[in-house]
């Protein structure tokens, strides 16, 4: 849940219409989420299966995949933005993200004018657009920021991209604050976590390393990365914390990654077995000297850590491009 006293904010890794319309407003009135993420996969899972959206793709039939898609998007994100609104009045975060098209990421004009455009037509301000954290998207971030758009930068996997995200963002902040209407822009950076236990917890434990360690040791680096900028407008933010299979409990990447002045994002069944047993002691920061000493041992076990963050970054851009195309062929 939620902990205001921390800083700790949790935000729901789920979009779906009936969820929206029912449990969803019931978990923000609780307390026990205050924003949510969206991304490529999870649209594509939600509109290929749930029958929510039946009716609104009646309206759509002389439309382009792709604008159906937004169509379907931009109301979800609404639905939920307007949900969040008076979080987001209070200053208690109150922001839903939503992602730019997964093949822009290369493309920083491209990512800019989509960005601009889905932020313009959701029309609401607790909107952030999501961006991945690859070269053209660091110029994107900047421009969006300097505009007064929210933004959260995703796939960030290694301290680089941390440390570029950061500059990106900052420097759009100073010609936002030095420019802008006096309404505080924000910026989250979503450092991927199990993805690297998944890859690598069985040769990290063959080599007498403990297993699902990694991700969480990498994120407690970037997140201290992060905190040493001191800027209160930008956050870590804790993302792909899910569970795959029965190796840990399903809130594990939850609970050790709690901090203050963090967001961590999780599924839905994540969230759910975290309220089961709320842990609101904050595990992080980690000691800088501990960090480095992990990564050592990790080096010395023959683990090439800039190959594993090119490996993670090219598999998580393949895979949201495959899913959006997956579903745009399902909207075809």
């Amino acid at each position: 849940m939620v902990n205001e006293q921390t800083g700790f904010s949790l935000w729901l890794d789920f979009i779906e219409r009936d969820h929206l319309k029912g449990d969803f407003r019931r978990m923000v009135e609780e307390g026990i989420i205050n924003g949510a993420t969206s991304n490529p996969a999870i649209f594509a899972a939600s509109i290929e299966t749930s029958p929510a959206y039946t009716a609104q793709l009646d309206t759509l039939q002389n439309h382009s995949a792709k604008a159906k898609y937004e169509a379907l998007a931009k109301e979800d994100i609404r639905t939920a933005a307007e949900t969040l609104k008076p979080l987001y009045d209070a200053g208690r975060d109150g922001y839903v993200s939503i992602e730019v098209d997964p093949f822009l990421c290369d493309d920083t004009e491209g990512t800019i004018e989509e960005g601009r455009r889905l932020h313009r037509e959701i029309g609401m301000p607790n909107v952030m657009i999501k961006v991945p954290a690859t070269d053209a998207g660091f110029k994107a971030m900047t421009q969006l920021m300097s505009e007064g758009i929210d933004v959260n930068a995703t796939l960030i996997f290694s301290p680089m991209q941390a440390l570029k995200t950061l500059d990106a963002m900052q420097e759009g902040l100073k010609v936002w604050r030095a420019t802008g209407d006096g309404k505080e822009v924000r910026g989250v950076l979503s450092v991927f976590v199990s993805r690297f236990d998944r890859l690598l917890d069985k040769e990290l434990e063959a080599k007498g390393l403990a297993p699902g360690r990694l991700g969480i040791m990498n994120a407690a680096s970037i997140y201290n990365l992060v905190e040493s900028r001191g800027e209160k407008a930008l956050r870590t933010l804790f993302a792909s914390t899910g569970v795959k299979g029965d190796a840990y409990a399903a809130d594990y990447y939850i609970k050790e990654l709690m901090a203050p002045h963090s967001v961590n994002t999780a599924p839905l069944a994540t969230i759910e077995a975290f309220v089961e047993d709320p842990d609101h002691r904050p595990r992080l920061p980690i000691d800088g000297e501990a960090i480095s000493q992990y990564f050592e041992r990790v080096d010395a076990a023959g683990i090439d850590m800039n190959a594993v963050y090119d490996k993670l970054l090219t598999d998580g851009l393949k895979a949201f491009k495959e899913a959006f195309a997956t579903l745009l062929a399902h909207l075809e």
